[in-house]
Formats: C-alpha cells, sequence, structure tokens
C-alpha cells in the first residue's frame, strides 16, 4: 500500500436534514459536530438543508451544482434527522435523489432524535434508501430519545449512551472512508 493513501483528515460532512421552523436539529447537530470536531482524523464541515435550496423537481441550477460539487468532496456523511410520521423529512430526500454518483461508496453515519422512538424508524429507512446510491451505512448509530429533554440549556447532554455512539460511529466512519480511500487508488469503484 502506498504510505501516503489515508494519512490526510476524512472530510466529513453533517448533513441536518429538517427544515422546519422551531427545529431541535440546530442543537442535536451543534453537539455532534463538536464531537467530531475534537478528533484529528477528521476535517469537518456542516451542509444545513434550511440553507441549502434544492429543487424539488430536480432540475438543477447552480445551488444545485455547488450541492453536487461539496458531495463529491467529501469522503464520508452524518446526517442529523429527524423522525416525522414514522420518516425522514423531505428535504433529505430531495438532498438525496438531487446527486447520483457523488455518493457513491462512502461512509454514511445517523445521528436521529424524536419522541419515544428516538427517530430509529426514520434511520431504518433512510438505510435502505442510501444503499440504493451506493453509500455504505456504517453500523453504529446515535438516538436522542425524548429529545427536548435530551440537552441541557447550553447544548451538552449527559446521555452516555449517546456519547458512546457517537465515538464508536466515528471510529467505524474513519475505517470505512480510509478503507475507501485505499481501495479507489488502485482502482475505479464497478457500481
Amino acid at each position: 500500500m502506498d504510505p501516503q493513501i489515508g494519512t490526510g483528515p476524512v472530510r466529513l460532512e453533517i448533513v441536518v436534514a429538517s427544515v422546519r421552523a422551531g427545529r431541535v436539529a440546530p442543537v442535536v447537530a451543534h453537539w455532534f459536530a463538536e464531537t467530531a470536531r475534537r478528533r484529528a482524523e477528521f476535517d469537518m464541515g456542516i451542509i444545513d438543508l434550511a440553507d441549502t435550496p434544492l429543487p424539488q423537481d430536480l432540475s438543477g441550477g447552480p445551488e444545485v451544482d455547488a450541492f453536487t460539487r461539496r458531495v463529491g468532496a467529501a469522503e464520508a456523511f452524518v446526517v442529523v434527522t429527524s423522525e416525522y410520521n414514522h420518516g425522514y423529512p423531505a428535504a433529505l430526500k430531495t438532498a438525496i435523489d438531487t446527486v447520483k454518483h457523488e455518493w457513491r461508496t462512502k461512509p454514511i453515519g445517523f445521528v436521529s432524535y424524536g419522541g419515544l422512538s428516538g427517530g430509529l424508524r426514520a434511520v431504518e429507512q433512510l438505510r435502505q434508501v442510501v444503499v440504493e446510491v451506493h453509500m455504505v451505512p456504517v453500523r453504529e448509530s446515535v438516538s436522542f430519545h425524548r429529545v427536548k429533554h435530551a440537552f441541557a440549556q447550553d447544548g451538552t447532554t449527559t446521555d452516555g449512551a449517546a456519547i458512546d455512539a457517537a465515538e464508536r460511529m466515528l471510529d467505524q466512519i474513519d475505517w470505512w472512508a480510509r478503507t475507501v480511500r485505499e481501495g479507489r487508488a488502485r482502482t475505479e469503484y464497478p457500481g
């Protein structure tokens, strides 16, 4: 193996899926972003779909071009998602469908939140969808049940299971992203 492959930080994009007024998403996303920023193996950015106008008819345009380039430059993703009516937000489906080849082979993790279900039903649906665009969903995920009670005023949490799951998920994302780097250096993805 080439000693230079995999030595730089992994470009991780956190995608904030909810676009609703009064959403909790920024609190959850900020907490996760701070967790990822403490780790030197990641170079991290945040794509907030509330600030990313993508046409529902998938027609293209400058916003779509910029979004596609950003997805293409990333090596891994974490989606922060709520659960609406047992599913994930429509804005996230539009984002996934807007881009095609740029998602391929990239690992993806999920941080979900909601009421009693903690967004887990949305994540189960997302796992099926992202496989169709050739992404690799990692096994570990983070879930906040009763999210309005999960965070202190300063945006921190004492939820030990979530804190531990976030670290393990980041370990898995890092491993997959570096493995994909090595594979891409050897040969083109056949998908």
